[in-house]
């Protein structure tokens, strides 16, 4: 089932009673309101709504969680947990934002500029 948005592209969507088992791959967005039990490689988005469970790594340009999530995430911007979210795995991406409420088990990695203050003057980004 696919639903086009405003902009004028498309996001596809997973619906509550589907369970997929493979890989998932793709160019544009995904929301994922079922069950999916494999890796899922996107170009554009996932959405990972409340409900809805992957045990899948992801990667994807960026990642929001409001379900269950069991595999590491890479995304090239933003990862957001939100509140209610189960993430266990391993998070990397641009910026990570955790909301309250929200469960997670697993590392961070992120780039980051320092401020001044803290040595970060030189221009070096820390990891």
């Amino acid at each position: 089932m696919a639903r086009t948005r405003t902009g004028g592209g498309g996001e596809a969507v997973i619906g509550r009673s589907t369970r997929v088992r493979g890989r998932v791959s793709g160019d544009g967005d995904l929301r994922l309101e079922g069950t999916v039990e494999g890796d899922i490689s996107l170009r554009g988005d996932l959405t990972i709504a409340d409900g809805a469970k992957a045990a899948s790594n992801v990667e994807a340009r960026a990642v929001t969680v409001g379900g269950e999530l069991e595999g590491d995430v890479r995304a090239e911007g933003v990862v957001h947990l939100e509140s209610g979210a189960r993430v266990r795995g391993d998070i990397q991406g641009e910026s990570v934002a955790i909301d309250e409420g929200a469960e997670f088990n697993g590392r961070l990695m992120a780039e980051f500029e320092l401020p001044a203050e803290l040595g970060g003057a030189s221009g070096g980004r820390r990891r």
